[in-house]
């Protein structure tokens, strides 16, 4: 099969329904939208969840839970196996992880995760750590500090 030899599936292709038209086109008049009545209406219909002035049910059902969105930490988060790239020895920071494009934005911190493994010994400088993470680090021989 060649890049010119496809087709779509059979019946997945619909030709686009103009209407209003003319009379003749079967879509005229009154464009397929029925005869008066706020659907017929130009602008509308109703906003999604209205039923009709019933009270609708994301007003029936209780409110539940909070955000703690104003005190939320976000932490930027690199797994152990990611720090297989810098030498023995090698004291990482945020901003050596930053430089080099393993964390995108430093956010609120930087957290390292415990998936992988780390066969390097390095000096971690970091704002959070999991225990997995902490445990890993402390086998490979290096070392972790909490900023």
């Amino acid at each position: 099969m060649k890049l010119h030899e496809l087709k779509p599936a059979e019946g997945s292709k619909h030709r686009k329904k103009r209407v209003g038209r003319g009379t003749s086109s079967g879509h005229g008049k009154t464009s397929t939208r029925g005869t008066k009545g706020q659907w017929a209406r130009s602008g509308g219909g109703v906003r999604p969840g209205f039923e009709g002035g019933q009270t609708p049910l994301f007003r029936r059902l209780p409110k539940r839970g909070f955000t703690n969105a104003r005190f939320k930490k976000v932490y930027a988060t690199v797994n152990v196996d990611r720090l297989n790239v810098f030498p023995a020895g090698t004291v990482v920071t945020p901003e050596l992880l930053l430089e080099r494009r393993i964390i995108r934005e430093p956010l609120d911190g930087l957290k390292i995760l415990g998936k992988g493994e780390l066969q390097v010994s390095l000096t971690v400088k970091a704002h959070a750590f999991s225990s997995s993470a902490q445990a890993k680090i402390e086998a490979a021989g290096g070392t972790v500090e909490v900023i």
